[in-house]
């Protein structure tokens, strides 16, 4: 999709899109409209605007001044039409899922998904009569055979969470689009749109869990789904207004606008801190495997160099010894921080089949691609000699292996 507004660079339109200080006394920093109501110049004003004939704002659930500017600059970054803000993430999704999907609708889904998305899946939407199908978007032949005329929505994350894995999203977009009335939703999370822009590569919605990476700073949650102009508005008013009511603050919004001025600078920073982590591992015999987009070992390195600027900041691995060797490698971390979530200045360790994936069952983590030792690390913004220390003491106390490399910063 163009955009009009999209003259100026990445970081630029970040920083400036859609404000300008003079008109508002001068100040800087954008203000922040508290209020949940506003007042109307008319009742025949009010009118239009609950009608959709006046594009004014009068009840923060729907539209809010200080959400509405960043709307506009995920919008522009994205490189769509419009956006919609939501308070977390899962009410993003939920809401795009709520709004394009009916009763004996099918949406085919990528193999591995985040365990929230899961069970949002199987244990909400699939139980109102709209089938989920799991597919091995990476093999297009089983994509287009299990396309169907019931067919309504395909949606993926990639890379994945939390195993990595990557979907060729042109490709599968202009597959699906080969079926009517088929939309593409990207969970762009990992990426963010500084490495990997899904709509100019055909998808027809992105969201966002903007607790992450947009944001940066681990102090508000946050979502955002970004599209056509026309789609969003039915986000808005169906998915946001009356099916989830899953507001964001303007507090938040604020917030999140400050954490997008330094995005460009901190995704360099995360992606550079942890190819070097990745190489490390990847070099250290206790290690069982480790997949990481910017490693040649990857088997999707060619298509993670085409799809994506960078190879992000999250690595998934397995120690020797499976998940006990796994514990003791995370208690063992003094510099990481044993938590979940991702895309914070802090790293952050976990193990995701007891934290962020133990919606699924054992048996569904083997299915798709989850093993019960994978440990995930989000790689911070620290100094990189400093996180490679803390790794090397780790894995010198959780193993009796002894390391063939000494991991540093020359990795």
């Amino acid at each position: 999709m163009n955009n009009k507004h999209n003259t100026f660079g990445f970081s630029t339109r970040a920083i400036h899109h859609g404000y300008d200080p003079k008109d508002h006394h001068g100040a800087l920093v954008p203000p922040i409209y508290l209020s949940a109501t506003f007042a109307f110049p008319t009742a025949e004003y009010g009118a239009a605007c609950f009608a959709g004939e006046a594009s004014g704002h009068f009840y923060t659930r729907i539209s809010n001044p200080t959400l509405a500017l960043l709307e506009s600059r995920m919008a522009t970054l994205e490189n769509g039409e419009a956006a919609v803000a939501f308070s977390s993430g899962m009410g993003a999704i939920a809401a795009t899922f709520w709004t394009l999907l009916r009763p004996g609708d099918e949406v085919i889904v990528s193999q591995t998904l985040y365990g929230c998305t899961f069970a949002l899946l199987h244990h909400g939407i699939g139980e109102f009569g709209i089938k989920v199908r799991h597919v091995d978007l990476t093999d297009l032949a089983a994509l287009r055979a299990a396309l169907s005329p019931a067919t309504r929505m395909l949606y993926c994350e990639t890379p994945a969470n939390p195993n990595l894995r990557l979907v060729d999203i042109a490709a599968v977009a202009e597959l699906a689009h080969q079926q009517p009335n088929v939309t593409v939703v990207v969970d762009n999370t990992y990426c963010t749109p500084y490495l990997q822009r899904p709509l100019e590569l055909g998808a027809d919605v992105v969201v966002h869990s903007a607790t992450k990476y947009l944001s940066g700073h681990g102090d508000i949650t946050a979502g955002i789904a970004v599209s056509s102009q026309a789609l969003a508005q039915r986000i808005r008013l169906q998915g946001l207004k009356d099916l989830t009511g899953a507001v964001m603050s303007p507090q938040d919004a604020s917030l999140l606008m400050r954490g997008l001025k330094t995005l460009a600078l901190r995704m360099d920073r995360h992606c550079s801190n942890a190819q070097a982590v990745a190489e490390a591992l990847q070099a250290h015999p206790a290690v069982q495997w480790i997949t990481y987009p910017g490693l040649r070992c990857f088997p999707q390195y060619e298509l993670a160099a085409r799809q994506m600027k960078q190879s992000g900041g999250m690595i998934a691995f397995e120690l020797k010894g499976g998940i006990e060797t796994g514990r003791r490698f995370m208690n063992a971390l003094k510099l990481f921080t044993r938590a979940v979530s991702l895309g914070d200045a802090e790293s952050l360790a976990q193990h995701p089949a007891s934290m962020t994936h133990s919606t699924y069952t054992p048996k569904e983590r083997a299915q798709h691609g989850i093993s019960e030792g994978l440990v995930r690390l989000s790689v911070g913004l620290e100094d990189v000699a400093d996180l490679l220390a803390d790794l090397q003491q780790a894995l010198a106390k959780c193993t009796r292996v002894a390391p063939r490399h000494a991991v540093t910063d020359e990795h």
